[in-house]
């Protein structure tokens, strides 16, 4: 007769396995889509660089003598540089490009991004690009009233930015005599912007420096920008990869259903036991609620060990859910008979009997839950169960049990390997016996079936005495086989 308890009970432990499993499940799956995310922004950002290298190599540096001759071709190779390596940084943390090179000598070079950009890359005189841009906008007065910015060099926007941070008073005591301080540099850059027409927020910083755009040097450029992609790159896989880590919240959740759902399996079956004794609610006295209290508190109290044991073990370990499901629930059997054990309610074989018996049941469930989940064939499915039930037993017994206990489970496992011994070396004996017949067989089988007439004859006759045939049915020579056909 089935155990409709036991049933419930195995059913909801592996519902709840099932359940973290799904939890964990649902986190990889969102690993796996999150790197594949990445992968396509690599994809896209190095593809958007190859394409500018090879839009800087045909349409400036190799275009006849070169876009804007040796003097004018750094500013053309700015442009696309800007354009591409700027898409090719949106692109690589998933979004999209912003830039569009215009390339036609018109008043704007770059477009997008809620701008329309020209781009002033001069480095003579020390101005800091800032002579260009007047020069520009001296003949196009209406371009920044039609929302028109200017874009200089990185390192130019840096050293104005400086020169501004510094007051008058200390200009005037600053050394001059290394270099890198200039006075005359320093009056220009606050005339230039004092003057009001030309406001700082309308001058924006290139992603690249002047030196980082000649023709020399902007191949390095883009092979340092390859780099930083790349390792831009792998931070956002490490950090999907950190984001898909099993977490102490999900944890923490899984216990608390795990105890919720344990608890009230607990308290349904108690008082569902209750009624089978012939009891209605309303006749349940105190001390039957106290046993459905007990039942509760002790159902809970396993459900949150199991929730926190089968998530650490699911991932943490190479543990798959039902399994682990399987060995919280040997654990607990054992542990019981363990405790009566030692208070002598049972003696040393039921003791072996008993959590032999618990851990097959639990083997049987979590090999129940894979098939339910997945189709295996299990062929040698009598081999698995006995070496997953002695397994689990002695790792239970020696991860929890006193040398007693232990000692008991030490002397079963090794009965157990020796029996297995036992059983390996007769299974190899049968398969080299049968090896040995079916090599006869098939010898047989090729003398009967040979183009030779009588030959074919005589292996027939071999053939059928090998399969037992008695041999006065046998058709042996002529005349027993004519009057077999013709009488």
């Amino acid at each position: 007769m089935m155990d409709k308890t036991k049933t419930i009970k195995s059913g909801q432990e592996q519902a709840v396995a099932s359940w973290i499993n799904y939890l964990n499940q649902e986190r990889l799956d969102q690993l796996t889509k999150a790197l594949n995310k990445e992968q396509l922004n690599l994809n896209e950002a190095m593809a958007t660089i190859n394409k500018t290298l090879k839009e800087i190599d045909i349409e400036i540096v190799h275009n006849g003598k070169g876009l804007g001759g040796v003097t004018g071709m750094h500013g053309f190779i700015a442009e696309a540089s800007e354009c591409g390596i700027s898409n090719a940084r949106e692109q690589i943390v998933g979004k999209a490009p912003i830039y569009t090179w215009i390339n036609d000598n018109s008043l704007v070079d770059l477009s997008g991004n809620g701008m329309q950009i020209q781009m002033k890359f001069h480095n003579s005189g020390s101005h800091l690009s800032l002579c260009a841009i007047r020069q520009h906008l001296n003949a196009y007065p209406y371009f920044l009233d039609e929302g028109g910015v200017y874009m200089i060099p990185k390192d130019h926007y840096d050293k104005i930015k400086w020169l501004l941070s510094i007051p008058e008073e200390k200009a005037n005591k600053m050394p001059t005599s290394t270099g890198e301080f200039s006075l005359k540099q320093w009056k220009e850059v606050h005339k230039f912007f004092e003057e009001g027409d030309i406001p700082l927020e309308k001058v924006k910083p290139s992603k690249l420096r002047y030196d980082e755009v000649q023709k020399d040097t902007y191949e390095e450029t883009f092979s340092k920008e390859v780099d930083s992609l790349k390792k831009t790159n792998k931070e956002r896989v490490a950090h999907a990869k950190e984001e898909a880590a099993p977490k102490l919240s999900e944890g923490v959740k899984a216990t608390v259903v795990s105890a919720g759902i344990e608890g009230a399996s607990s308290l349904c079956l108690e008082i569902n036991k209750k009624r089978k004794e012939g009891k209605k609610l309303k006749d349940f006295n105190g001390d039957d609620w106290k046993d459905i209290a007990g039942a509760t508190g002790k159902g809970t109290l396993k459900g949150g060990i199991r929730g926190a044991s089968i998530y650490t073990l699911s991932n943490y370990s190479a543990t798959p859910a039902a399994v682990a499901s399987a060995i919280v629930t040997a654990s607990f059997g054992v542990a019981d008979q363990a405790y009566q054990l030692k208070k002598g309610q049972i003696d040393e074989q039921t003791f072996i009997e008993n959590s032999e018996m618990l851990c097959l049941d639990a083997s049987i469930s979590a090999l129940s839950s894979f098939a339910g989940q997945v189709l295996i064939p299990v062929p040698v499915i009598g081999a698995v169960i006995g070496n997953t039930v002695g397994t689990m037993m002695y790792q239970i017994a020696k991860d929890n049990f006193s040398s007693y206990e232990q000692k008991i489970f030490e002397e079963y496992r090794k009965s157990i390997c020796l029996v297995d011994k036992e059983l390996n070396e007769q299974y190899q004996e049968f398969v080299d016996e049968m090896g040995k017949d079916m090599q006869m067989f098939m010898e047989l089988l090729d003398k009967a079936f040979v183009p030779d007439i009588s030959l074919a004859f005589e292996g027939s006759i071999e053939l059928a005495k090998s399969c037992g045939v008695p041999t006065e049915e046998i058709l042996v020579g002529k005349d027993k086989v004519a009057a077999y056909f013709l009488d």
